[in-house]
């Protein structure tokens, strides 16, 4: 299985309360932080909604 690093590039500030839980769902509290997740369905789900303030990049 796959894996995605996730950072985040954009503040919070300004994102819809979903958005700032999704973030913090990924476990991402600040600009800058990288977090390691498996590639499925609810994860990229998340990455979705908070497209606008993240970096994805895959790691095989």
């Amino acid at each position: 299985m796959a894996k995605l690093n996730i950072t985040q590039v954009k503040s919070r500030i300004g994102a819809t309360a979903i958005q700032k839980k999704n973030l913090d769902a990924l476990g991402l509290h600040k600009i800058n932080q990288t977090v390691q997740h498996n590639d499925n369905p609810i994860i990229l789900g998340m990455v979705a909604k908070v497209k606008h303030l993240v970096k994805v990049e895959e790691v095989k």
